[in-house]
């Protein structure tokens, strides 16, 4: 029977027709268009889910800073908002409106259809949290009992609807432990430590690494390396290349450690997981992307140049020579897919470097305006710069956040700035157009952080 690879991102319409007394199910696609499958064979149907699922009604949560850039634990006033559109409505101004979240949660969260998961910043327990009427409610909590996490580090995957892994390096980082949740009720249900050992001439794994879980073979992918400290983690040695461990989701047995085939030294996002930033994904097909990294010098300078590596489905490792981030100007921080082999990517150009006492900088700082929103084929390995009325769009300043959602029922993309010149903007991508529009504008004295698409 023919095999179809779908993706359940846009409305499935269950409508069951009789014809000569076969049942058959509609399915619509991202592109709108349909497919009529017999019922008998809807056991050969292979789903890659995706949310938010498309019918359900949903808003967005807007997340902007005071003062600077935030992210990655920076000390810094931070806000949400609710908004119902992002294409019309008054300038988003968060003065009385919204909740200051920074005291007791962090941007730093895992998002699944209505509710927010992730470990405070008390840093004992796992919590379920609503952000509702602009004000975050806790739905549900759960102590620690074995494994302890740090606010803001660690990885996650979703091993189905309402089962949640965590991952992260112990509070020594010479192992690596994991948790699983039941999030109806935010019961664990077991955790345990990878059987993963240092390698040679190593003192301690990475702070998270990062987790995707492929659901066609049943395989949890976790990618990690070893580093040897230094006086401080920013002069620590990291091992060359990173490795890819596949392991049995159901018993957490590590079946294969493999050295990336490309010679790749890191993932981008591996101190902290995806709670900022999307760095790992799947397309129709079921391959698997990775977001990562080499570091490099440049002129005496350091360099982080992004690369997009991919393992084909069935595959165990990086499939050889594939890049789909060539000529890279610096690290790739963000990726969102967008269907039919196209990407959302933000990245930094870390040729942009100021002077400071006579110095240039190593690399583009946080709050630097070298950041900047690209398009790219992943099968063609090409990338284009986002435009707006016939001009690229300046650099935004801000690097430790997902400042972009994607909306693939409305075929919309939209995503944020912060440019030297002009108030933060909101600006929204057509999918099957190309075409960029203007949305709200966010109110000037604020830093904008995040967009998130979450069901009412």
């Amino acid at each position: 029977m023919k095999r179809f690879l779908l993706t359940l991102v846009a409305a499935i319409s269950l409508c069951l027709a009789v014809s000569a007394q076969t049942y058959n199910m509609v399915i619509t696609k991202t592109d709108n268009s349909t497919v009529l499958i017999p019922a008998d064979e809807v056991k050969n149907v292979t789903f890659y889910a995706e949310e938010p699922i498309a019918d359900v009604p949903r808003h967005f949560d807007l997340t902007v800073t005071v003062g600077k850039q935030g992210g990655m634990g920076r000390d810094v006033t931070t806000i949400m908002q609710s908004r119902s559109s992002l294409t019309e409505g008054a300038t988003v101004d968060f003065k009385n409106v919204g909740a200051e979240i920074n005291a007791d949660y962090s941007m730093e969260a895992i998002v699944r259809g209505k509710y927010y998961y992730q470990v405070p910043v008390s840093a004992d327990r796992f919590v379920k949290l609503q952000f509702k009427d602009n004000k975050m409610q806790v739905i549900q909590a759960q102590p620690f009992v074995a494994n302890t996490y740090k606010t803001r580090a660690y990885c996650h995957a979703w091993l189905g609807d309402n089962t949640l892994l965590i991952m992260s390096a112990n509070g020594d980082k010479d192992k690596i432990v994991w948790t699983k949740l039941n999030t109806d009720d935010m019961t664990i249900l077991s955790e345990g430590t990878l059987n993963i050992s240092l390698a040679d001439g190593y003192d301690t794994f990475t702070s998270t690494g990062i987790a995707a879980y492929r659901a066609a073979d049943n395989k949890l992918f976790y990618f990690y390396y070893n580093k040897k400290a230094g006086t401080t983690s920013v002069n620590a040695t990291n091992e060359p290349n990173f490795h890819v461990a596949v392991i049995n989701p159901e018993t957490m047995a590590v079946e294969q450690d493999n050295i990336n085939t490309d010679k790749v030294a890191e993932m981008a996002g591996s101190a902290y997981g995806e709670l900022l930033q999307n760095t790992v994904f799947f397309d129709e097909a079921g391959n698997l992307y990775l977001a990562a990294f080499n570091p490099v010098t440049v002129d005496g300078l350091k360099r982080e140049i992004g690369a997009i590596l991919r393992i084909k489905p069935g595959e165990y490792n990086f499939e050889a020579g594939y890049n789909a981030f060539p000529e890279s100007e610096g690290k790739l921080l963000t990726t969102q897919y967008l269907g039919n082999g196209k990407l959302l990517t933000y990245s930094r150009n870390d040729n942009l470097t100021k002077t400071s006492k006579g110095k240039k900088a190593v690399m583009s700082g946080i709050d630097d305006y070298s950041h900047y929103y690209s398009i790219v084929d992943l099968n063609a390995g090409k990338r284009t710069r986002m435009s707006f009325d016939g001009a690229e769009i300046p650099y935004s300043s801000g690097r430790f956040s997902q400042r972009s959602a994607v909306d693939r029922a409305a075929g919309k993309a939209y995503f944020g700035v912060n440019t030297a010149d002009a108030q933060p903007q909101i600006y929204v991508y057509d999918i099957k157009t190309g075409e960029v529009a203007k949305g709200i504008d966010v109110a000037e004295g604020y830093y904008f952080e995040q967009i998130r698409i979450v069901e009412d």
